[in-house]
């Protein structure tokens, strides 16, 4: 009865496209099919007894642990208004080059994901502040909301990400699953320390490369990012303090918080727990701290973090049924019998990503389908840390493609009503290719995933 597996599979995500919210619709469809396979005698209802217990595992998960504190130190950066500053010093910084504002977003993009890792926030700070200034500066429409999308979905892998804190969560049981499959009963762990690591070359790579793209654009096409005038560039008083206030501050936030992962000194969740409170701190220090930021600040942890965990309770209730009804054996004979073997296995799972990551969100794919496929993966001898990255740069993408990348939508709130969704739309495919490039490249070098990882933890 594997295709009611495949119906409830195609039924969730028509559900998901109709705009249902995702935790109800997963916890609500499987439990229809769980009943009504169970009248026909195609599902055991002792699958289900297993479900307090999983709810009662995500609830005790160190790991997710991490992810209210991550949050938590996003929002208060994002209301202290400590990225204004952090865009301004790097704005004066930049200004000297062709494209330095463009320039600048990147690199505040880049710092914003390694201290927080919340898209939407860094996205709309940027969109608030950097794009009537590029626009004012004639910079080309679709350059620069391209731009300050790429660069506000870098937190999705650069450390401390929160789809790699996921994405650990998920690996690291599927990992012991293809394991203990394979007849390894002291199976290898998986942590999100790795997928940390492992993220830090292709997370730079991609800096680079936008950065690279940016400054051609505006050498070989100089209309479309306008240099500043000289009058302009005089004006710019006491640089080197105001990148002292403005950068070292959340530079120093950053190395507390990756320096402590990486040194093995901290877990995830205390290195996260290190970053909330220096988020406090300087937000305390800069004299932003009042209880109007503190009141908004934990009603936006309080809605995130409740939004996240009450799909990973659906989620639970979707795995369940999906494998009561035999549908991970399904995927696995699929996967398996497919010619060219592990190559068309990985180039087939990523395509089919890419494509849903035009309609659904990042948490939806994480826990819905990559689950389903990464057992199955593993057990052909990928590699697992590599194989999250591929996801997580992957899944980075579903915040650009269109019609229904979050960023485009954050970017358009908040956009002056001279740009147009058309300019927007266009703007981002450079950049989405640019990520495609990427997965080519990590997928014909993989030593820059794991390589890394290897040196430090041996």
């Amino acid at each position: 009865m594997e295709w009611l597996a495949l119906l409830l599979f195609v039924l969730v995500f028509a559900a998901l496209l109709f705009g249902f919210p995702v935790a109800l619709t997963l916890a609500g469809m499987s439990l229809l099919f769980a009943w009504g396979a169970e009248a026909i005698g195609a599902f055991d209802s002792a699958f289900l007894q297993s479900l307090p217990n999983r709810v009662f595992s995500i609830m005790q998960n160190p790991t997710l642990m991490a992810v209210p504190l991550f949050v938590f130190m996003g929002i208060m950066l994002e209301k202290s208004r400590i990225a204004d500053e952090l865009l301004m010093g790097l704005d004066q910084l930049m200004r000297h080059f062709r494209g330095g504002l463009g320039l600048s977003v990147i690199m505040v993009g880049a710092l914003l994901a390694a201290s927080t890792g919340i898209v939407g926030a860094t996205v709309v700070t940027m969109g608030l502040l950097a794009l009537p200034t590029m626009l004012r500066q004639g910079y080309c429409p679709r350059l620069a909301s391209g731009t300050i999308c790429a660069a506000g979905t870098l937190g999705q892998i650069i450390p401390p990400s929160i789809i790699l804190i996921l994405l650990g969560d998920v690996l690291s049981s599927a990992y012991q699953e293809a394991q203990l499959a394979q007849g390894i009963f002291s199976p290898e762990p998986i942590s999100v320390g790795d997928l940390f690591v492992g993220a830090l070359l292709p997370g730079m790579l991609l800096v680079v490369l936008y950065m690279t793209y940016v400054f051609a654009r505006s050498v070989f096409n100089p209309s479309v990012a306008p240099g500043l005038n000289q009058a302009q560039l005089d004006n710019s008083p006491g640089l080197v303090k105001n990148l002292l206030v403005s950068l070292l501050p959340p530079l120093l936030l950053i190395l507390l918080v990756l320096g402590s992962i990486l040194a093995g000194f901290a877990t995830p969740s205390e290195a996260a727990s290190l970053g909330a409170i220096g988020a406090l701190i300087l937000a305390g220090l800069k004299q932003k701290l009042s209880l109007d930021v503190m009141r908004s600040v934990m009603r936006g942890t309080l809605k995130i973090t409740s939004m996240i965990f009450l799909i990973f309770i659906g989620a639970a209730f979707f795995s369940l049924v999906f494998r009561g009804l035999g549908g991970d054996d399904l995927i696995h004979e699929l996967l398996s019998d497919l010619p060219g073997g592990t190559f068309t296995a990985v180039l087939i799972v990523m395509i089919f990503l890419f494509v849903l990551g035009f309609f659904l969100d990042f948490i939806e794919i994480t826990y819905i389908i990559v689950p389903v496929v990464a057992p199955v993966l593993l057990m052909l001898g990928v590699d697992p840390i590599w194989l999250g990255i591929m996801i997580a740069i992957n899944l980075q993408t579903a915040f650009l493609t269109p019609p229904f990348g979050f960023a485009l939508f954050y970017l358009k709130g908040v956009a002056p009503p001279e740009l147009k969704t058309a300019d927007l739309y266009r703007g981002v495919w450079p950049y989405i290719l640019l990520q495609l490039g990427v997965l080519v490249i990590l997928a014909i070098w993989p030593e820059l995933v794991t390589w890394l990882p290897s040196v430090i933890y041996g």
